[in-house]
């Protein structure tokens, strides 16, 4: 569980922010401020895993927020810029400053759910790591392994999503041999979504495919990861 902290000037921005992580079981709401000064308080009240830092508050900019918690003694504390400021500087700055991800207003829905997904998937792949990282490891922490080429209509995010679904199967009920439909209940897609994800994974050598005898003993497809 993500336990999240929700800054942003406009009261009503904010409700909408917390009501669409609410739609994400991984994440929990803790906290909400409406400036930078109560945004640093309720991080060291609250100590919550995230922040959604909007830049453009009514004390401080967002950019000195993010400044003093990269500066603060304490647990450390991810922050995902949520903000209409689109400037090349400001993005400059908050990239040099440690920020995780920047999503840039108006957005949709579905891009918010998107970035929050590929933010937690990143998260769960760096808690992956051990102490001791190798070069490959190392480039992948530091985003510079070189994207694979997806077919057109896939989704590096979501792919990441049906890769975990199956990973957090091993071991399970099922052994790790999802159906489609149990794929995509488990990384919140449509049966035929997941399963054009899970036949890219057969394509490219990372899944297997084999008969799952189901209802009235009828065969079926079982995925897992190989």
């Amino acid at each position: 569980m993500v336990r999240a902290l929700v800054v942003d000037d406009d009261f009503a921005v904010a409700a909408v922010h917390r009501g669409f992580l609410a739609s994400l079981p991984e994440f929990e709401v803790v906290g909400e401020a409406h400036d930078g000064d109560a945004a640093l308080r309720a991080v060291d009240e609250l100590l919550p895993d995230l922040v959604l830092l909007d830049i453009h508050l009514p004390d401080m900019s967002g950019l000195e927020v993010l400044a003093r918690l990269r500066a603060r003694v304490g647990p450390p504390v991810d922050v995902i810029a949520v903000t209409a400021a689109r400037e090349r500087e400001t993005v400059r700055q908050a990239m040099s400053k440690g920020v995780d991800h920047y999503l840039v207003k108006p957005f949709t829905r579905t891009a918010f759910l998107d970035r929050m997904r590929e933010y937690l998937a990143r998260r769960v792949e760096v808690q992956r790591l051990g102490d001791w990282l190798d070069q490959d490891e190392v480039d992948q922490l530091m985003q510079h392994r070189p994207a694979n080429v997806l077919p057109k209509g896939l989704s590096a995010v979501t792919l990441r999503l049906v890769t975990e679904a199956l990973r957090a199967a091993e071991g399970g009920a099922v052994a790790g041999n999802m159906s489609a439909q149990e794929v995509g209940d488990r990384a919140g897609l449509s049966r035929v979504s997941a399963r054009r994800y899970l036949e890219h994974l057969v394509a490219v050598g990372k899944a297997e495919v084999q008969p799952r005898y189901g209802v009235a003993n009828r065969p079926a497809h079982g995925y897992r990861l190989t």
